[in-house]
């Protein structure tokens, strides 16, 4: 019973952490369009904390190579993702109902399409626009979504791979990989010169937030079910 409540209890505060976070980015993004806002960026765009920004920007500068890069190995956690799809839709295939579907792998499922939403509102509400033109182009920058997709999917890898994965070897695996990856990828997004540095924060305040929300639900719907495997 204690072990029900604790793990209910810890659920509660991945949930609340996870809220917080994402409070936290709703701070920031108020900070970003109303602090210091000047039109510095590519073709005149306004862009807000304008001094941390530019000199920021003009320490690191632009490097092609990293965007194009980090670019392409954006299609990593869209594999990830796809991965679970298969997992899902095998368990579909083989138990015959939706709700036989481990409980886990549904909140997966709406984690990733809250993170797809998110991506799709801010691609259509610019807050900040890139220091660069993109091929001649005006393109959003806020929050980085490479950074956003990586920071909130590669945390479910590690988290699922210790809940389905018997091997301590290859779960140590795949957390040294997936964290790897990630701080090569936040770092050559930052270093590539294709966003502001608030726009990465900005991700990373996101990302987070969604994913203890994910990593609460999931936590606390185990608590749950052990209650209902007891009574």
């Amino acid at each position: 019973m204690n072990e029900m409540k604790n793990t209910e209890k810890n659920g509660r505060k991945l949930l609340t952490a996870g809220i917080v976070l994402l409070a936290l980015f709703a701070a920031w993004t108020a900070v970003i369009l109303t602090v210091d806002v000047r039109p510095v960026g590519a073709a005149g765009t306004r862009i807000g904390l304008a001094a941390l920004n530019t000199r920021f920007h003009e320490l690191i500068g632009v490097h092609e190579r990293f965007y194009t890069l980090t670019d392409w190995l954006g299609l990593v956690p869209i594999l990830v993702c796809m991965i679970f799809f298969v997992i899902g839709l095998a368990q579909l295939i083989g138990r015959r109902r939706f709700f036989l579907v481990d409980c886990d792998l549904w909140i997966l499922g709406v984690y990733y399409l809250l993170v797809i939403a998110a991506y799709l509102i801010f691609e259509r509400l610019p807050i900040n626009y890139r220091p660069i033109l993109i091929e001649g182009r005006l393109e959003t920058s806020y929050p980085s979504s490479t950074t956003l997709l990586v920071l909130s999917v590669m945390p479910t890898l590690c988290f699922e791979a210790h809940r389905r994965l018997p091997s301590p070897a290859l779960r140590g695996l795949i957390d040294l990989f997936s964290a790897g990856f990630s701080l090569f990828m936040v770092i050559g997004r930052t270093v590539s010169g294709v966003h502001w540095l608030s726009d990465i924060i900005g991700s990373v305040f996101l990302s987070a937030g969604l994913f203890l929300l994910y990593r609460g639900c999931v936590t606390f719907a185990d608590g749950k079910t052990k209650r209902k495997e007891r009574s």
